[in-house]
């Protein structure tokens, strides 16, 4: 689409690409905590992760993934009404996804989980420039 297109665009010209947010997708099954209950649902529908199947075959890089290939249990988001931030059964919903450049620049990447004030928790990302 449209978005990546110009995230392609940019990319072309040289610039050091960083893009993410609430993507309201975990990739992965290693991304969420009960992968196989919520096969084909909203969140983790083969629909939505085949558009970041996309984005890895143009040579993006979910950032996180690259630098944690085999982390587990690290959420973004957790669902308020039943409580499931107390029980770490959440979903990494929200990610950074970076050019090669941002790769080979990143410090440091991690989820911040403690921190509260809403359903998803903050990223913190860290890049040498």
């Amino acid at each position: 689409g449209a978005f990546a297109a110009y995230m392609d665009a940019l990319r072309s010209l040289g610039h050091g690409v960083l893009w993410g947010g609430d993507l309201n997708c975990a990739h992965q099954a290693i991304d969420l905590a009960r992968p196989r209950e919520n096969d084909g649902k909203i969140g983790f529908h083969p629909l939505e992760r085949a558009w970041l199947d996309g984005r890895v075959q143009d040579g993006w890089y979910d950032i996180f993934r690259e630098k944690n290939p085999t982390a587990t249990e690290v959420y973004s988001w957790w669902d308020v009404i039943t409580r499931s931030r107390e029980r770490n059964v959440g979903w990494r919903i929200d990610a950074w996804w970076g050019s090669d450049s941002v790769l080979s620049r990143l410090s440091e990447i991690c989820y911040l989980g403690e921190q509260m004030g809403s359903d998803h928790c903050p990223i913190l990302v860290e890049l040498a420039l």
